[in-house]
């Protein structure tokens, strides 16, 4: 049997007034990938996720998560998925146990299959000795495991996360990528970064996307390999508009 499709972009484009800011974006991520979706800031990584989650709608082309259309059929395809904006969904006067029995009502999870998970997900995310601080007084690196945890909440096959790293120290990056390695081993998960050493540790294959537009799609060694480095992928790569 093939491998299902998880994740499918069809010619996706967004304008926004006369500037075209994804531009005819295609590309399949199969079940059990984990894929880095790199780029330079403004390359348009937050606004083709928007489009794949249903945030906002394409001029042209479609999303489908796990076979799901997107703009169709959105609640369905939400069932399927676990999004993680940069900045993530959180009310500093809630403790992390707290905001995941919002989340998990708000999700149609109740009783014991919602504890259940709340458990499952504070393990995992490792939330025990905070579970119960307010928000507010937490540092940035457990706020962003807060946001993993309630986007993981409702067990989702699709995992789609901004720049889940940004800001955090060196500590708190290292203890990010161990979590989507961890969850890369049940889920697909595409994570978009524009940082080079967020690549290999977490992702057995890249999307690069410059100007709006897909520049190579590809293992992380083929893209060091073709410049040498990633370092000087990178710069190849965005050196002259699409």
């Amino acid at each position: 049997m093939s491998t299902p499709v998880m994740i499918e972009a069809n010619g996706l484009c967004k304008q926004f007034g006369s500037f075209l800011a994804v531009r005819d974006v295609s590309f399949s991520i199969p079940k059990g990938q984990v894929v880095a979706f790199l780029g330079p800031n403004g390359a348009g990584k937050t606004t083709t996720m928007r489009l794949l989650t249903g945030f906002v709608a394409p001029t042209h082309g479609s999303a489908r998560i796990a076979g799901i259309n997107v703009q169709d059929h959105r609640i369905e395809a939400a069932e399927r998925l676990g999004y993680l904006p940069e900045n993530g969904p959180l009310y500093i006067d809630m403790t992390p146990i707290g905001l995941l029995r919002f989340f998990g009502a708000a999700r149609g999870l109740a009783g014991a299959r919602l504890a259940g998970r709340i458990d499952a997900v504070v393990d995992q995310c490792a939330l025990n000795t905070v579970a119960h601080k307010p928000i507010g007084k937490l540092s940035k690196g457990y706020r962003q495991r807060v946001s993993m945890a309630q986007a993981i909440l409702h067990d989702p096959d699709v995992l789609i996360m901004d720049e889940p790293t940004s800001g955090l120290d060196p500590n708190q990056i290292r203890g990010v990528r161990s979590l989507i390695r961890d969850l890369g081993k049940t889920k697909t998960v595409l994570v978009s970064t524009h940082i080079l050493q967020e690549v290999e540790p977490i992702a057995g294959r890249v999307l690069f996307i410059h100007d709006g537009k897909i520049v190579f799609d590809g293992a992380p060694s083929d893209l060091a390999r073709k410049n040498g480095t990633l370092e000087e992928a990178f710069y190849s790569l965005t050196a002259q508009p699409v």
